[in-house]
């Protein structure tokens, strides 16, 4: 139960005070799972690692639009579970995953490489080389 100010209530004293009920069927799971990852920034690249356990590799799509990466995947349930009679303790899930990351606009986007080592998704985007030049400033005459 919730209490927030302002209400309508017949007492005095719990005049602004509104009841609201929360029940489990009211929340909502959203559809796709969020992958927690990490993101490091090296001199001459970023890179992103997040843990994909129980994943093929090839079932993993890296995909990127603009400056937005996203990475996809489904964890299917191993057969075990369906053999089952009863689950105890359920702290594993099986879904579809998503997670879209906002990348920095100095990346070499077309040179991003992903690899896989030890249930590790590994991405790393090189970051743009620009050279320094000095620039000499003529002097206009009149």
């Amino acid at each position: 139960m919730f209490w927030f100010n302002a209400s309508k209530d017949s007492s005095d004293d719990d005049k602004d005070i509104i009841k609201v009920e929360v029940n489990d069927d009211d929340i909502v799971e959203e559809d796709l799972g969020q992958v927690a990852l990490d993101i490091l920034e090296l001199d001459d690249s970023i890179v992103i690692i997040a843990p994909l356990a129980w994943v093929d590799i090839d079932e993993v799509d890296i995909s990127v639009s603009r400056n937005i990466l996203t990475i996809s995947w489904e964890r299917k349930t191993p057969e075990i579970y369906n053999s089952s009679s009863k689950i105890l303790i359920q702290e594993c899930f099986f879904w579809p995953y998503s997670r879209s990351i906002i990348l920095p606009e100095n990346l070499a986007l077309n040179k991003i490489r992903a690899t896989m080592e030890n249930n590790l998704l590994i991405i790393e985007i090189p970051k743009l080389q620009f050279p320094s030049k000095s620039i000499k400033i003529d002097k206009l005459e009149s």
